[in-house]
């Protein structure tokens, strides 16, 4: 085998042993001499895997087992199994609760999500599990666009007027009435259908886009009930609160393909080089709808640009987020704070760029924006005038950053705008961010109190773990 590969056999040795990586070259020897599946050596998930296993420990209940690297490395290359189920562990133990089929859960109550919460329950609760399922189906399901595009023929919809033929749709299919009530009426819930009055009531707060998303979303779960749960049933998730939050993430994604057809979009999004603000007004949605529907352009074929998205709350909260540029996003804790995603809230409404890229050297081009989220102007007392803001983050591999038009005029090539950027402090190998909060896993800390680095956590920081 080693002749066949042109390699020494000590070489293939290693190779066998997850001691060297296997380079291009010798993968595409190992395809031509041994009529070999490339897709067999695909393993998108196993850099995000080793990173969530890296993450979880640097958990310092594990500071004493002196973990390495190299051990995470090697446990993920030989058994992937092994390494979910001690991260679904990990996640049971940080959530204090072993799992259950309770139905009087207060989990699933994540219907008024634009484009599916899914993240914003404490690590270990079901959403992470919904995550996990949207993450694995590349948050792409092709039964759910084309129940989105046989609705369009089947009613002639049009953009101009999608909420009005929405509405026709909810009266004329379903004997649904809708009613869009002040808010003082709704008790400050922003929808609520009544099923035996076949009504489905909308708060005046929501905006123009949130209400066409709302009807697109009841439609799905009243015409396409079915396709909805073979497809949460894929998940084979442990907790009805699960099943139920897997619902509403596939109704939600329904309501986005309804608002933003799948060719339509996707031809605008290359025509405009993916200008959001055009995007909105183009498809009547919201900037969260278009950066979401972004992400889920990955029909076979036909695939759009690979984007991840983040949403953050001001205190660093991460309660969406997923990788479809392969961008490691921290899980367990609180992100990097030098993602631009946090520097949006210093300039509401204004949208940041940066060139980021992670220790392993991969690039990234992000924008990011604050929003206020729907239902930021529902006050339950009229004293309270606290402003709610979030902020999204969308990013893609640096490769593709001349298909997005706020890439122009940046020397992307230049690495004075390069801004070096990790998944959290506890696994990042940064020893010099001005910005660390705590020390790294990597490294042993060695304290100085004759010196003090830009960090508190800063070298003087000798000896690699």
């Amino acid at each position: 085998m080693a002749q066949k590969l042109e390699i020494s056999a000590s070489y293939l040795n290693l190779l066998e042993h997850n001691q060297r990586p296997v380079t291009a070259s010798v993968l595409l020897k190992l395809v031509q001499r041994f009529s070999i599946n490339v897709d067999l050596f695909n393993s998108d998930d196993e850099p995000r895997l080793l990173s969530e296993l890296m993450e979880a420990l640097s958990d310092p209940l594990f500071d004493v087992h002196g973990i390495k690297a190299a051990d995470v490395k090697e446990l993920v290359g030989v058994s992937p199994a092994i390494g979910r189920a001690l991260l679904t562990l990990y996640q049971a133990a940080r959530g204090a609760r072993a799992p259950s089929r309770n139905p009087e859960s207060k989990y699933a109550d994540d219907a008024d999500s634009e484009v599916g919460d899914l993240t914003a329950i404490p690590t270990g609760m079901p959403s992470e599990e919904v995550t996990d399922f949207l993450q694995l189906s590349n948050n792409y399901f092709h039964s759910l666009e084309l129940a989105a595009e046989t609705l369009w023929e089947d009613h002639k919809l049009s953009l101009e007027n999608l909420f009005q033929g929405l509405v026709a749709v909810l009266a004329a299919r379903f004997a649904v009435d809708v009613a869009v009530l002040p808010n003082e009426a709704m008790e400050n819930t922003l929808r609520e259908y009544r099923p035996l009055q076949r009504q489905l009531r909308l708060s005046e707060m929501l905006p123009r886009p949130s209400r066409s998303f709302q009807l697109a979303y009841q439609i799905a779960l009243l015409g396409w009930s079915n396709e909805i749960d073979a497809l949460a049933a894929r998940g084979k998730f442990t907790t009805q609160e699960a099943d139920q939050l897997a619902r509403i993430a596939l109704a939600n994604y329904f309501a986005g393909a309804v608002m933003m057809p799948y060719a339509r979009f996707q031809e605008a999004a290359r025509g405009t080089r993916h200008e959001l603000e055009v995007l909105q007004h183009r498809f009547g949605a919201s900037f969260e709808q278009v950066c979401h529907r972004l992400t889920t352009l990955q029909r076979p074929g036909a695939e759009g640009v690979p984007f991840h998205l983040i949403r953050v709350d001001v205190a660093g909260n991460i309660s969406k987020r997923y990788s479809g540029s392969g961008i490691n996003i921290a899980r367990f804790g609180a992100a990097c704070p030098r993602w631009n995603v946090y520097d949006a809230f210093a300039t509401p409404g204004m949208l940041r760029v940066q060139v980021s890229q992670m220790p392993d050297e991969a690039s990234y081009f992000c924008v990011a924006r604050t929003i206020n989220p729907i239902g930021s102007h529902t006050r339950s007392r009229p004293y309270d005038t606290r402003v709610t803001r979030l902020a999204i983050g969308l990013g893609c591999p640096l490769s593709y950053a001349r298909d997005i038009v706020y890439a122009d005029g940046l020397k992307l090539d230049d690495p004075q705008i390069i801004t070096p950027i990790g998944v959290s402090c506890r696994i990042c190998e940064r020893m010099n961010c001005p910005e660390r909060a705590l020390p790294s896993r990597n490294y042993r800390l060695t304290v100085n109190e004759n010196r003090r680095g830009v960090s508190a956590y800063s070298p003087p920081l000798t000896g690699h773990r």
